[in-house]
């Protein structure tokens, strides 16, 4: 096996346990609040980070205030916001509908930067924008016997935006992080963050159910630290632009897997939504291979 293939393999085995995160989600909606699971999630995966950290060898650079303040913010969107954001919606709506919603991340990270950073977006990013908004409102305005919610749906698509806001401010940090160091970081903080409104949370919480607690270190030890190792791995053997075209494979893993794990049924809102998702992300992906190969020509 070719050191390409190897890495393809690798990026679709990263994206195929990003889509289980929506199905342990819905396992874990069902039996354990928000805040409670992800404050667990975090405590488990950052001893296990941090092992791999002293393994390979790799250290914290120092920061600024500025970077601290930061990474700060960027754990309580990205990390805990989006986290308790996802539970909270798939307690509400079906984990096929929320893995087509999460498929956007591409795209909404991409409008994030116009709207934020004041970047002139190009034809193919507003086209994209467009297919990607209509794969959402095929699903989010169409309950089916799934179990969809417009409120639920509302929920994952803002745990998506926290998650584009993670991105967006990976870009301001002035101190560059390695990867590893990042979700490092991002898993202790985390845990801080969610830690704090899960001591309020328990006394309201109802029934933990052992499911859940399991989906919650399948979640922390699969998604959050096997993934980690199988994007890097993956991405190392491959081009960035070939490695992006593989996020496309998050949402259709979502919803086969709700499909497989939860007997949750595929309607046709959810087969169109995944089509105009891919559309949109395959299409973001090939304009940006397409303007890096035009730069490298001039």
């Amino acid at each position: 096996m070719s050191r390409q293939v190897q890495g393809y393999v690798y990026l679709a085995l990263a994206m195929l346990t990003v889509g289980s995160t929506v199905v342990a989600s819905k396992l874990i909606a069902s039996g354990l609040p928000p805040f409670g699971a992800t404050a667990l999630r975090f405590a488990i995966a950052f001893p296990v980070l941090l092992l791999l950290m002293w393994a390979t060898g790799a250290r914290l650079p120092r920061f600024s205030r500025h970077d601290r303040l930061i990474l700060v913010i960027q754990a309580g969107a990205g990390s805990v916001g989006y986290t308790t954001l996802l539970i909270s919606g798939l307690s509400l709506t079906s984990a096929a509908d929320a893995g087509v919603i999460i498929g956007t991340l591409p795209v909404v990270s991409a409008a994030i930067s116009i709207l934020l950073l004041r970047e002139r977006p190009q034809r193919a990013l507003l086209l994209a924008v467009a297919l990607a908004t209509s794969g959402v409102l095929s699903i989010a305005f169409t309950p089916d016997a799934a179990g969809g919610s417009l409120t639920g749906n509302a929920l994952i698509f803002l745990a998506v935006v926290c998650e584009g806001l993670f991105i967006l401010l990976n870009k301001r940090l002035k101190t560059e992080i390695a990867p590893l160091a990042l979700s490092t970081l991002m898993a202790g903080i985390g845990f801080i963050v969610a830690a704090i409104p899960a001591i309020f949370e328990a006394p309201f919480a109802d029934g933990i159910s052992a499911s859940a607690v399991a989906a919650v270190v399948y979640y922390a030890l699969v998604p959050t630290v096997g993934g980690f190792l199988l994007w890097y791995a993956g991405a190392e053997r491959v081009s960035g632009t070939e490695a992006a075209l593989f996020t496309a494979l998050a949402p259709v893993s979502a919803v086969m897997l709700a499909f497989i794990i939860l007997g949750e049924p595929v309607g046709l809102s959810q087969i169109a939504g995944i089509g105009c998702v891919l559309a949109a992300v395959l299409g973001l992906a090939f304009a940006g291979s397409r303007t890096v190969k035009l730069a490298g020509g001039r």
